[in-house]
C-alpha cells in the first residue's frame, strides 16, 4: 500500500495532538484514502528533552532534515510565532511539499502569500486549523464562495475567553480565577495576553476575511479590545438583566463596499444567535447572498479540536492529489 510521508514541525499540545490522532486513526485512515500516513520526521527545539517514545519518526532540531528529505509530502507546521515558521514553510513549498498550518499569528500576516506561492508550486496549503479549532469554517467559506457571495462574518473566534466568561458569571469567579482555571485545564497559555486581550480573536477574523473577502481592512482601523478588563460586577449586572458578555469579532461590508470590522466584549439578548455559546466553544455565523446566516458551533481549544483540524486537511489534500502523492 502506497504511503504519505510527513513531518511535523514543532512538538508541545497541538504537534503532539497531531500525532496521536495520525497513530490511533492509522487504520481508518488506511480504509478510507489506500495510503498509509507514516510520521517521519518531527522538528524540536530540544531533542535531548525526555519524551514520550515515538514509533518510526526521527527528532531532529535541524530543519535542513526536513527538507533535505526527498521522501515527504506533506509538512504539519505546529510552531509558535511568525518566525520561523513562514521560513519554514516557504522553503517547503519551494521543495515541492505540501503545507498545513495551525499558526494564526504566522498566517494572519503571511497566508496570502504562502497561499500565492503554493499556487505557482502546485501545491496545497491547509490551514483549518489557524481558525476556531474544531469548527470547520475555512472549509465552509471556500464552499460557500462557490456559488454565493458572503456579506458578513461574526462570531466567538477564542474558546479561551469564552470560557473565561463563562466561568465568572457561572461561579461568580473573578477574572484573575477564571482565567487560572482556564491555564489549569490547558485551555489557556502561561502567558494568555494574546487571547485576554483580543489579539488571538483579531488574527483568525483577519484570516477569515482574506478568504471571504480577498483583502483584509488596515489593521490599524480595526478597534481591538479583550476581555481582561471585565469585572464579576460586570458579569453579574449583564446577567440581572437577562444578557450575556459574548467576545465577538465581527467583520462587514458597508454600503461603499469598505470592510469594516471590530473585536471586543459585546452585550448580547437570548434572542441573539451566539446567546447560549458556553464555555471553550466558538461559533461563527457567515452571512451569505442566497444561504443568509449559517451558525458553526465547535470546541475552539484544546490538543485534539487542533490537532484534528489539521488531520483533516491532510486527508482532504491526500485525497484531492492522489496522483502526485503516488510514489513513482
Amino acid at each position: 500500500m502506497p504511503s504519505i510521508k510527513v513531518a511535523i514541525l514543532g512538538f508541545g499540545t497541538v504537534g503532539e495532538g497531531v500525532y496521536r490522532i495520525l497513530q490511533e486513526k492509522r487504520e481508518e485512515i488506511k480504509k478510507s484514502t489506500g495510503f498509509t500516513v507514516d510520521v517521519v520526521s518531527i522538528l524540536v527545539k530540544d531533542k535531548a528533552k525526555e519524551r514520550l517514545p515515538i514509533i518510526g519518526a526521527n527528532f531532529t532540531d535541524d530543519i535542513q532534515d526536513i527538507l533535505g528529505n526527498p521522501e515527504i509530502d506533506i509538512v504539519l507546521e505546529a510552531i509558535v510565532g511568525e518566525e520561523p515558521a513562514y521560513t519554514y514553510l516557504s522553503d517547503a513549498i519551494e521543495k515541492g511539499c505540501h503545507i498545513i498550518t495551525a499558526n494564526k499569528k504566522m498566517f494572519a500576516n503571511h497566508g496570502p502569500a504562502l497561499r500565492k506561492h503554493a499556487e505557482f508550486r502546485n501545491v496545497q496549503v491547509g490551514f483549518e486549523a489557524t481558525t476556531a479549532g474544531g469548527v470547520p469554517i475555512i472549509r465552509t467559506v471556500t464552499n460557500l464562495l462557490v456559488g454565493d457571495r458572503i456579506k458578513r462574518i461574526q462570531g466567538i473566534l477564542n474558546g479561551t475567553s469564552n470560557f473565561i466568561l463563562t466561568k465568572m458569571r457561572d461561579e461568580g469567579s473573578s477574572f484573575k480565577s477564571a482565567l487560572s482555571h482556564a491555564q489549569q485545564s490547558g485551555y489557556a497559555e502561561a502567558d494568555p495576553a494574546d487571547d485576554v486581550d483580543g489579539t488571538d480573536a483579531f488574527r483568525k477574523l483577519m484570516i477569515l476575511s482574506s478568504l471571504a473577502f480577498g483583502q483584509q481592512p488596515d489593521w490599524e482601523d480595526v478597534p481591538v479590545v479583550g476581555i481582561n478588563h471585565l469585572e464579576s460586577i460586570d458579569i453579574d449586572d449583564a446577567s440581572k438583566a437577562d444578557l450575556r458578555y459574548r467576545h465577538v469579532a465581527d467583520i462587514w461590508e458597508d454600503e461603499k463596499g469598505k470592510l469594516q470590522a471590530t473585536v471586543g466584549p459585546v452585550l448580547i439578548g437570548a434572542d441573539h444567535p451566539l446567546f447560549s455559546i458556553d464555555g471553550v466553544n466558538n461559533a461563527i455565523i457567515v452571512d451569505t447572498e442566497y444561504l443568509g446566516p449559517l451558525k458553526l458551533v465547535g470546541p475552539g481549544a484544546g490538543m485534539y479540536p487542533t490537532g484534528s483540524a489539521m488531520v483533516a486537511d491532510l486527508l482532504h489534500i491526500i485525497r484531492q492529489h492522489e496522483a502526485v502523492l503516488v510514489p513513482n
